[in-house]
């Protein structure tokens, strides 16, 4: 099975993290979003929507399994994140993230690289945990969070490590919009394919995008990023 599914609809490519029970990170499945974010790209789907299978969207790091791998493993999935996060935040096309459940840490991280986030209404949790779980931010997701959030929300989502329910989510401008959870994945088509009838979009989008991706690319190729040096705790 697949730990990332790409599926189509009405011309929107539908991307699913798919690696139960909580969608959590490691080096496959970052590495098959990787892939399907290209597939994505070069297919006839006018815009793209990312979201995970389940009652959540993304726990983030699977910090049962990733601090157990051996240094050289470590580096990799690390790389990994940098450039997938990398690619998702500079794809051409509008990518709208339908956050169906819990999105923490990594996971949110994932959101925020969207164009536009809308989250299921109810009791599920988003936030910056990293400061909680011992676990510092790779170099690209980092400035994702300081790109796409507010100086206020970033540093009080970031340092406490707290977490909030999506409508307060709303409020402090994590996610555009709080939508009933049956109806979600098709609220967010619609979104998507409404953002991709503007004609200049892909230019207007690497106007806005295009110092953060050159520094991200930068953080890259130069490899300097200092989690690649961290070790991480085991649980």
């Amino acid at each position: 099975m697949a730990n990332v599914e790409l599926t189509h609809r009405n011309g929107v490519a539908i991307v699913t993290l798919n690696r139960p029970p909580v969608n959590a990170l490691e080096l496959t499945i970052v590495e098959e979003l990787h892939d399907k974010l290209d597939e994505a790209v070069r297919s006839p789907a006018r815009a793209v929507v990312l979201t995970g299978s389940g009652s959540c969207f993304s726990a983030g790091l699977d910090v049962k399994v990733v601090p157990h791998y051996p240094a050289d493993k470590r580096r990799r999935v690390i790389m990994a994140i940098n450039r997938t996060v990398h690619r998702l935040y500079g794809v051409a096309k509008p990518v709208v993230a339908g956050v169906n459940g819990h999105a923490i840490g990594g996971g949110l991280v994932l959101s925020l690289a969207c164009d536009m986030r809308i989250a299921a209404d109810g009791e599920s949790r988003l936030g910056l945990t990293e400061v909680r779980v011992g676990v510092p931010f790779p170099a690209v997701p980092m400035m994702v969070v300081q790109a796409e959030l507010d100086c206020n929300a970033a540093r009080d989502l970031s340092l406490s490590g707290r977490v909030v329910h999506p409508r307060e989510a709303h409020q402090m401008g994590l996610i555009d919009e709080v939508n009933a959870s049956d109806t979600l994945i098709e609220r967010t088509c619609d979104l998507a394919l409404s953002l991709a009838s503007g004609p200049v979009y892909a230019e207007v989008k690497h106007q806005l995008r295009a110092r953060a991706m050159a520094r991200m690319a930068q953080a890259i190729a130069d490899e300097t990023d200092p989690m690649l040096e961290f070790t991480l705790p085991t649980q």
